[in-house]
């Protein structure tokens, strides 16, 4: 049963978490960016993440902006957004693929990184995500201690706010971070940019396990690396969210020129993915 029962901690997306604890599961966390190989096309790729092959699919669905200047992203998600972006994808784009998946039984929430929600105005950001139907943003490089525009914002239209803790943060840090979000916090399991791995990182029990003894009011998803349902079940067995990118995202690399069997292969995906979380606390 889950251990988290503060509303206004949880949000909207830590409530998802939450009952899928009280369902003897952690949570799945499914990423893909908008606009690639289309617009069109990425939409449907979110939508087939939520399916499975049985109806039974990821959680929430963490919707990548494309952005110019990637600070955490690999090699396969550089390699996606970068010919999103040439192919004209638009802030404004991610908020049909949130309604996509809010329309579900998944859970939408945008990531993206903060000069983008700078750029768009972080009120309207926020307007417009939530009218969506958007639970919440992750941004992977804004300070929780430096964004009073967004803690505004994100408060004033229900948004959770997801900040990320490393390997590296003292435990003051990881504090402070944790007292900032709500919804959940993204522990990275590694230093250096995502992408899939034959072996998920020593590290990732040890940020789970500091951030839980800093602050237990708070979910706590693992992320970069899990790209197996056996790597889901592993990591799902001490975390609270399994969060996995890369790995999907390479079920897209015909660049559309196969959309049908990239969408199964997705989907194929997922379901073992999903059925690796349902082991992780068996």
């Amino acid at each position: 049963m889950s251990q988290y029962t503060d509303e206004a901690r949880l949000g909207i997306s830590g409530r998802v978490v939450s009952a899928c604890l009280d369902a003897g599961r952690p949570a799945l966390v499914g990423y893909l960016p908008v606009g690639y190989p289309s617009v069109a096309d990425s939409i449907e790729a979110v939508t087939a993440i939520t399916e499975g092959t049985d109806g039974r699919g990821v959680d929430l669905v963490e919707i990548g902006i494309p952005y110019s200047d990637p600070l955490m992203d690999g090699l396969v998600i550089q390699h996606a957004t970068a010919k999103a972006r040439a192919r004209g994808v638009r802030t404004a784009d991610a908020f049909r693929a949130v309604e996509a998946v809010a329309a579900t039984s998944a859970t939408p929430m945008v990531m993206t990184y903060w000069n983008l929600i700078e750029a768009y105005g972080p009120d309207r950001f926020a307007r417009d995500l939530a009218a969506a139907g958007g639970a919440g943003v992750i941004t992977p490089d804004l300070p929780p201690d430096d964004c009073p525009e967004w803690i505004e914002a994100s408060d004033a239209h229900g948004l959770d706010r997801v900040f990320l803790i490393a390997p590296s943060s003292t435990d003051e840090r990881i504090a402070l971070t944790m007292r900032s979000c709500r919804g959940w916090v993204y522990a990275s399991s590694v230093m250096g940019v995502t992408g899939a791995r034959a072996a998920t990182s020593d590290a990732a029990p040890v940020i789970v396990s500091r951030a839980r003894s800093v602050d237990q009011g708070l979910p706590v998803g693992i992320g970069l690396g899990v790209s197996t349902g056996d790597q889901a079940a592993e990591i799902g067995a001490f975390a609270d969210l399994v969060i996995v990118g890369s790995a999907l995202l390479k079920c897209l690399d015909s660049d559309g020129a196969d959309l049908p069997g990239d969408l199964r292969r997705l989907r194929t995906l997922a379901a073992d993915l999903a059925a690796g979380v349902d082991r992780a606390r068996l």
